[in-house]
């Protein structure tokens, strides 16, 4: 049996029929009986380009149809899929270029003459947002056939970052998607019937693989959405059954009078994930529309880890219990701790990533014995197996629903004209979960100014990775042994995004 996911998905695209795959704007963009050969077609272009199983294809564009085709193509193909934020500078883009080493790379028209310069030897093609650049140039009459893989060859290396800064691609394989895949599919009862509204970014887990895969292992529709927009949202609640979120989606939707019992009705599922949901939103959604919010637990590494049940109690501020075939337990260095007591979650089972992309130690280093990751959030676990997180050892922030990782935006302040040291920080944002925070120490004599600091992360750091807010102090508060006290900071700028 293939084990190339790509041949599941066809499977059951073929018992769909004429069935619309993805609707935009009321318009079916592409249909389950064309999957096959849209596929075939795309993937050989990417075959004559240089494409072949196991080689990389790193892919920087727009979220669109043509994107997710993209995407399934190289499946197909069994190359191994990159995807890279668009926010990503030129400067961040080069050492991601460098790492996976690619043979093709898909970027916006604006952008070729500059990943023209970072990429060496690799095949160079454009995909605009209206299907305009040079990847449907000379595509063949003639497709190719769905590579015949091992469950685990590599799917994909999606990077995530670390706290010495430096990103590590996590490389996914066929069986580790398939098998999250095929457990959320019955867990959260998807069918042939349901229609789910995309509105989550492409280069992520979430948008990715949770939604996608979802949709595609059940012959769901989707109501493809680039933009998220509240009301064209909700007015498209009475043709979808599922919707998937980060807390920032939601909290933006209830600030819509046109969220009611009535306009949800249809809805039967809304999922969110990427950053912890707040109580005061999960319980102020359900008063609002009489739906309960199912938050679910994952990382880059494992795809999804836990999900609250789809019947049965979706209590706020947990994340459910472990999916089925995957086992969790919560240590506090080598011992396990009593149920309600804080510790380090730790996860195996199918789910769990092949490794670091050619980054052997760091792999051996977030291993334990027996095939355990260390996630390095911090949770506690109750007597029924329910996980509720508590915090994160790992000095990580999650901002609209993405990973910031402070010692990178520190290395970059830090290299800075006239600055000492910095420290950065997460803290609570409204509307995007947390906010990024830059506590600045200047040299003696030097005047620093917080705009200026802004406009030098320009070309340096995505545009989600930049403080919000920059202040500059005399000192940072450290601890007897000298260590910067960032629990204090969060402590002293707790409210400056209140209101």
């Amino acid at each position: 049996m293939n084990g190339n996911i790509f041949s599941r998905f066809l499977s059951v695209a073929a018992e769909q029929g004429d069935k619309p795959f993805l609707i935009e704007e009321g318009q079916a963009i592409a249909r389950f009986a064309d999957l096959d050969a849209d596929t075939a077609r795309l993937a050989a272009r990417l075959e004559a380009l240089g494409g072949k199983a196991g080689e990389r294809i790193v892919v920087q564009v727009e979220k669109s149809p043509d994107n997710v085709l993209l995407y399934l193509s190289a499946l197909r193909l069994g190359m191994v899929y990159v995807p890279l934020n668009t926010a990503y500078t030129a400067s961040e883009l080069e050492y991601f270029l460098s790492d996976a080493e690619p043979v093709i790379v898909v970027c916006r028209p604006d952008d070729e003459a500059t990943v023209r310069g970072l990429v060496g030897s690799a095949a160079v093609v454009t995909l605009g947002e209206d299907s305009s650049g040079s990847l449907y140039d000379d595509v063949p009459d003639e497709g190719a056939p769905v590579a015949e893989l091992g469950p685990d060859d590599l799917a994909a290396i999606l990077y995530t970052s670390g706290t010495t800064g430096r990103s590590k691609g996590a490389m996914l394989t066929h069986a580790n998607l398939l098998s999250n895949a095929e457990t959320l599919h019955g867990l959260w009862c998807w069918s042939s019937e349901d229609v789910l509204l995309h509105i989550l970014p492409i280069y992520h887990v979430h948008g990715l693989f949770v939604a996608l895969h979802g949709a595609l292992l059940a012959g769901a529709t989707i109501l493809f959405h680039r933009n998220f927009d509240p009301a064209k949202i909700i007015g498209e609640f009475d043709a979808a059954t599922v919707l998937m979120g980060v807390p920032t989606h939601y909290g933006r939707l209830l600030g819509s009078p046109e969220l009611t019992p009535d306009a949800c009705a249809h809805m039967r599922l809304f999922v969110s994930g990427s950053a912890p949901l707040l109580a005061e939103v999960h319980d102020r959604f359900a008063e609002q529309t009489g739906q309960r919010i199912l938050e679910r637990y994952g990382m880059t590494e494992t795809g999804m880890i836990t999900s609250n049940p789809y019947d049965g109690d979706r209590l706020a501020g947990t994340v459910g219990y472990a999916l089925p075939g995957e086992e969790v337990r919560i240590r506090v260095g080598e011992s396990d701790v009593a149920p309600g007591e804080p510790g380090v979650l730790e996860v195996r089972g199918p789910n769990v990533f092949a490794g670091y992309w050619r980054n052997p130690d760091k792999t051996a280093e977030e291993f334990r014995e027996g095939g355990w990751f260390v996630t390095g959030d911090v949770a506690t676990m109750a007597e029924d197996g329910r996980i509720m997180l508590v915090g994160r050892a790992k000095d990580l922030i999650i901002s609209g629903g993405l990973n910031v990782y402070p010692k990178e935006i520190e290395e970059a302040i830090d290299a800075l004209p006239g600055v000492e040291e910095s420290a950065v920080i997460g803290v609570p944002h409204a509307d995007m979960g947390e906010g990024v925070v830059a506590v600045v120490v200047a040299r003696k004599g030097v005047v620093l100014d917080p705009q200026a600091i802004l406009a030098a992360l320009e070309n340096q750091l995505a545009k989600f990775k930049r403080p919000r807010h920059i202040a500059v102090v005399d000192a940072l508060p450290r601890n007897a042994m000298g260590k910067v006290q960032k629990a204090e900071l969060r402590r002293v700028y707790a409210v400056l995004f209140a209101g």
